[in-house]
């Protein structure tokens, strides 16, 4: 962890606002000063007072209050910090600096800086998807600007998609890593993602409910600690993360060749969702019915990535982690999967339709190693892969 940095926190209006409040409460039990910026909007989901309270510093508001000109000129106030973080980044806010705009405090502290500045985008997923959201987006990247998320979710409008704000713990450690060179850096990891599409004809395939979120999200995490990820993914519905180099493969043997051509890595993340089975002869054509007869499909056995990548004599990354999504037994299963594998350790979850966690936004994971198990609880899949990359750089170290 950098040492104590002095940040500038704008605080945007939505209802994302209420995580600024944790925000500020984790950046300062690691030691960060931070000084709050509450635009008027954001003022409509928290009060100054709980802000105050937290960051333990007058909060500002006013672009055009005296006082405050006279003790902290907006100019001083946009260049006294070793970094700007805005969160939630609104679709308001990323326009007014995208042009240029300057007609409240923060919008004009945005613009007088030369301080690096990160964004926390939070918006409906229509607003983010916009081409406008989308031109300025591409704007504020070209001149530098930062960005941590957004994440993809349910959201307080009752819509589904990209546009949750990030998680905290995502956001702290993209602070970090911009502070620093970030733990992870100089490190190349290898993470695989998704489910796999195993061929039957043209138009049909074998497949799992896999959306790829713990894959990205894990992937994201590592790139904001400063690590160079290597993004190999199956056809997932979840984006993949910017700023990492993204592999697109279909099946399983993709995937192998795909990984194998990445390699060496300091690291092995393996979330994918692989299958196990494919069919042994796929057709070049699409089966049709014949009076009422069921085609026969012979399966073959998908390489097994993990276990190969684990018994690599040379070549072997530090650090192997393998996942197990199981429907019963679940610590049992896992243990000896990871034993059955070889790899490091094994990241295992519930996966039974009860839970949700396919295809969810949420997962409940056990770390199975050497030297035993862990339980987290129940945590957006964000929180799980700060965690999780938090715990493989101290690995690494």
């Amino acid at each position: 962890m950098p040492g104590a940095s002095r940040i500038l926190l704008i605080i945007g209006g939505g209802i994302a606002a209420y995580k600024a409040l944790d925000l500020i409460r984790r950046l300062r039990e690691r030691g960060h000063s931070v000084t709050p910026v509450l635009t008027r909007a954001g003022a409509e989901f928290v009060t100054p007072l709980s802000v105050s309270a937290l960051a333990g510093r007058k909060v500002y508001s006013d672009l055009f209050d005296l006082t405050d000109e006279a003790e902290m000129g907006h100019i001083e106030l946009s260049r006294s910090a070793d970094v700007i973080v805005v969160a939630p980044a609104t679709a308001d806010l990323i326009a007014k600096m995208a042009q240029g705009h300057a007609d409240d405090l923060a919008s004009t502290l945005l613009l007088a800086t030369d301080t690096p500045v990160l964004l926390a985008p939070a918006m409906n997923v229509r607003m983010w998807q916009h081409a406008a959201t989308q031109r300025n987006i591409a704007t504020l990247r070209g001149d530098g600007i930062g960005f941590v998320g957004p994440n993809e979710g349910d959201m307080a409008c009752g819509e589904h998609g990209p546009g949750r704000m990030a998680e905290v713990p995502q956001i702290v450690a993209a602070v970090e890593a911009g502070l620093a060179d970030g733990p992870l850096t100089g490190r190349r990891i290898l993470v695989t993602s998704g489910p796999t599409h195993e061929p039957i004809d043209p138009v049909r395939y074998l497949a799992n409910r896999s959306s790829g979120a713990q894959g990205t999200a894990i992937a994201r995490a590592l790139a904001a600690l400063g690590a160079e990820v290597v993004f190999v993914t199956g056809p997932a519905t979840v984006p993949p993360p910017e700023g990492v180099e993204v592999i697109r493969v279909e099946t399983a043997r993709e995937m192998l060749a795909a990984v194998e051509r990445a390699l060496p890595a300091d690291a092995a993340i393996f979330a994918a969702a692989v299958a196990d089975w494919r069919v042994a002869r796929e057709s070049d054509r699409k089966m049709k019915k014949t009076g009422g007869a069921l085609p026969h499909l012979e399966f073959a056995e998908n390489p097994d990535i993990l276990a190969t990548v684990s018994a690599l004599a040379e070549g072997r990354p530090r650090l192997v982690v393998g996942f197990a999504a199981e429907t019963d037994d679940v610590v049992a299963n896992a243990t000896a999967k990871r034993a059955r594998k070889g790899c490091d350790w094994i990241v295992a979850n519930d996966v039974s339709a009860a839970t949700g966690i396919m295809g969810g936004a949420e997962n409940a994971v056990t770390i199975i190693t050497a030297e035993g198990t862990e339980a987290w609880p129940r945590m957006g899949k964000a929180e799980v892969a700060a965690r999780l990359v938090e715990r493989i750089a101290q690995a690494l170290a």
